[in-house]
């Protein structure tokens, strides 16, 4: 089992700080996200908020895992109704009413990352749309209910896929969260629907995403040729949330926090959104 980073509590902190600025990064697009305007509009604004105001370097831009395949070539990744995930900005790409859309925005900063997702529907939902989008909120919510110490990664599988299943929806399988501290991915992968083989147990110190990506339809996926891009193969809606988990003591803390994120719902107990008034 490959080692996990417990990280010192300055080294949390400064977690924290990084966390809080990607979540505000969020924020800050929030009110741009509407019909009529282009994904790489979108990623322009964010790109120049993260250099300029947060003085921070996008990790996503030239990102290229092993060296051997393309560079991304955006500042964030969006993902519009069947896109799972890593949706290349596009002048192209018109948000239009009625669309799902996931922003995922991961900055660097003071030698740390900080990453997280946020679903944004556009104008009038569709019924569909509103649902898979809830729902998903929902899955990632009870995934991160598991952490405590003495429980163990594959709890988090186990949750998720049981709060999705009786709903007729599935997780994508090939994607999941991941370790994430002064490396942008890094142990432990993880899953989000139950594995037979052994997990690692939550110990406090340790930080990780919970991002699952939760399709209308089937769970199986298809890379497009942009080297980047995951579709649904049966062109189902999908929807992805993501927040930064740290392990403590007694439970958890969620480290990507901003005023503008959405509450948890009504029945998370772990946690609490922090006052910004």
């Amino acid at each position: 089992m490959a080692k996990i980073t417990i990280h010192t509590p300055e080294e949390i902190e400064a977690m924290r700080r990084v966390g809080s600025e990607a979540a505000d990064l969020l924020d800050f697009i929030t009110p741009h996200v509407k019909a009529g305007v282009s994904t790489l509009a979108l990623d322009e604004l964010m790109l120049d908020y993260t250099v300029n105001v947060l003085k921070a370097k996008s990790a996503c831009l030239g990102y290229n895992p092993g060296g051997n395949g393309i560079p991304y070539p955006r500042a964030t990744c969006i993902s519009v109704n069947n896109v799972i995930c890593h949706g290349i900005p596009s002048e192209k790409k018109i948000l239009k009413n009625g669309d799902i859309v996931n922003i995922d925005v991961t900055i660097e900063k003071d030698g740390f990352f900080g990453d997280n997702s946020r679903m944004f529907i556009i104008g009038k939902p569709t019924i569909a749309g509103k649902r898979l989008v809830e729902a998903t909120w929902g899955c990632m919510w009870a995934g991160i209910e598991e952490v405590r110490p003495g429980k163990c990664f594959n709890d988090i599988g186990i949750a998720c896929h049981n709060f999705v299943k009786p709903m007729g929806l599935s997780i994508v399988h090939e994607y999941g969260g991941h370790g994430i501290g002064r490396v942008f991915h890094g142990e432990p992968h993880v899953c989000h629907v139950p594995i037979s083989t052994p997990t690692a147990k939550f110990e406090p110190g340790m930080i990780f995403t919970v991002e699952p990506m939760v399709n209308a339809g089937k769970r199986h996926i298809m890379d497009l040729n942009d080297g980047w891009t995951v579709v649904t193969k049966d062109r189902s809606l999908s929807a992805q949330w993501e927040l930064e988990v740290v392990v403590t003591e007694t439970g958890y803390d969620i480290l990507t926090v901003s005023k503008g994120m959405p509450e948890p719902p009504i029945w998370v107990k772990g946690w609490k959104k922090p006052n910004f008034d």
